[in-house]
């Protein structure tokens, strides 16, 4: 089969997450075309360089710098509009020249066709293309004033991925076991299969061996708040003796390595050197994001009682699921 995956540029976590998949589909002898924008594009390239890409729609959004984004969000949802349109009409555009399979869409509203109107003519004889979406929010969790709209922004993604073949969700079936919790379990009708979690990482990577720091933080999302992150981070440990090792999470710098007396920063680092180097922490700053937690439940960081580390998950501001999902966790007792 020939099948397009294509994530979400917003932060780094939907193309991490869909690198199992592609693995998965490689590994089966599947034809696999990856499909994006920006640096979750790059991640994906940099993990199979031998693999073909597409480009499609850029999204380039940022956050407000204040605690609450309602308001940047709102101001944003044009832009989502014409960025999804612009996606379908690209995707349209690429079946009409070549037969492909399946579509796996991570939360890109705009990858989903028919029949009628996303078809290849030169391939009516081939079973039709399949459009699968993938995310972990069915439930939308809005900031406390704008609860009240929850039910209304539920239906309307219900809308995006009604149109889809299949929906995956990277969780367990059972909510008792789940690391989502309410955010991927809801009452929808539509079809939803569970598909477990997903992460760049396995355990296998743990046996790497490289410098072992007292913290390690991990950043990533949208800017102006993972720069933010990143300065408070740098002025708390700063004026310490503790070994600090900052993951800035921007793909297109050049991997470079700057020391400043105890704190080491590197723009990136490759699956192996990032999960031996958590895994090595006595201490780990992370943002909550649900694919974060995906790669720290895989590393078996999240324990039942005797973590090997002290976990702080920070949300982002103005982000009511990650708020969620830090607190799910800490109920949890994982940490």
């Amino acid at each position: 089969m020939k099948i397009l995956v294509a994530p979400l540029n917003w932060g780094l976590g939907h193309a991490s997450r869909c690198v199992p998949l592609v693995q998965r589909f490689v590994d089966e002898g599947h034809e696999v075309i990856l499909g994006g924008d920006g640096e979750s594009l790059t991640l994906l390239r940099r993990h199979f360089p031998r693999l073909r890409y597409v480009y499609l729609a850029p999204l380039n959004l940022r956050y407000s710098a204040g605690k609450r984004q309602v308001w940047a969000m709102l101001k944003a949802l044009p832009k989502l509009w014409a960025w999804s349109v612009k996606d379908h009409t690209m995707l349209k555009a690429l079946l009409r020249e070549e037969h492909i399979d399946c579509v796996v869409s991570d939360n890109r509203f705009g990858l989903w066709g028919a029949k009628a109107n996303c078809q290849s003519p030169i391939a009516k004889s081939q079973e039709p293309t399949t459009f699968i979406y993938i995310t972990h929010q069915l439930h939308i969790m809005l900031p406390r004033p704008w609860k009240w709209l929850e039910p209304l922004a539920e239906r309307l993604h219900a809308r995006i991925y009604t149109r889809y073949n299949k929906v995956w969700v990277p969780d367990f079936e059972d909510i008792r076991q789940s690391l989502a919790g309410e955010l991927s379990h809801t009452g929808t009708q539509f079809p939803i299969i569970y598909i477990g979690p997903l992460s760049r990482f396995d355990k296998s990577q743990l046996s790497g061996t490289g410098d072992r720091y007292d913290v390690v933080a991990v950043l990533s999302g949208l800017e102006p708040h993972r720069t933010l992150l990143e300065k408070e981070i740098l002025a708390r440990y700063q004026d310490t003796k503790e070994r600090l090792l900052i993951v800035e999470g921007l793909l297109h710098h050049p991997n470079t390595r700057i020391k400043r007396g105890n704190i080491t920063i590197v723009p990136s680092l490759p699956d192996k050197e990032l999960a031996a180097a958590l895994a090595g922490a006595r201490h780990i700053i992370v943002r909550s994001g649900y694919s974060t937690i995906m790669d720290l439940h895989t590393l078996g960081l999240l324990a039942d009682s005797q973590p090997p580390a002290t976990i702080e998950l920070i949300p982002t501001p103005g982000q009511p699921e990650q708020e969620y999902l830090a607190m799910w966790i800490r109920q949890k007792a994982l940490f």
